[in-house]
């Protein structure tokens, strides 16, 4: 549960702890508003994903379902800054499918916590898997990394390519029509 009061204390101190005088005019709202976007950057915190994929559908469909370009932001759990990118989710139904608009809900449970894009690409991948109990999973995210632009690297263009498969897309010959699709 995320504690409002302590994150604006924590602010607080890192204002003073930067030189910064936090009772300026223009820092006094600053620790609420980080309260209040850190609500909305970690709401994935203690959520379950699996939830998401609660509710399936029988489905006659035996081919590859791909959402593509579902939109993320989240926060790089070592310098607590912000990535962003796009997700691409391929998966082969088992029987079973989920409504559309459940995918780009479970990339935000698991995008709304402090993250690695390799776990964030990992986890979507492993979620789909147990969810659905599908025949496979490839999910790609494409994604900016604020910390890689702005300190160290200062690479602003520079995107980062993440790759997860499962089940029958763990081999390449099965996964390369997939991934070609994702690339269209």
């Amino acid at each position: 549960m995320l504690d409002a009061e302590r994150i604006k204390a924590a602010v607080v101190e890192l204002l003073h702890a930067i030189g910064e005088d936090p009772t300026r005019d223009e820092l006094k709202a600053t620790p609420q508003k980080v309260a209040d976007a850190y609500s909305g950057f970690f709401a994935g915190v203690g959520a379950n994903p699996l939830e998401v994929l609660a509710d399936t559908f029988p489905a006659e469909q035996n081919d590859v379902v791909i959402l593509k370009d579902i939109e993320l932001v989240s926060i790089c759990e070592h310098h607590l800054l912000p990535f962003t990118g796009v997700a691409h989710i391929a998966y082969l139904p088992n029987g079973r499918v989920i409504g559309l608009g459940r995918l780009p809900k479970l990339v935000e449970v698991l995008a709304s916590r402090p993250q690695l894009q390799e776990n964030l690409t990992a986890q979507i991948a492993d979620a789909l898997e147990e969810g659905l109990s599908t025949k496979g999973v490839v999910v790609v995210i494409e994604a900016r990394h604020h910390c890689v632009a702005s300190r160290g690297a200062r690479q602003p263009e520079a995107n980062t390519v993440t790759v997860a498969t499962r089940g029958a897309y763990s081999e390449a010959a099965e996964r390369a029509e997939v991934m070609a699709l994702i690339a269209k």
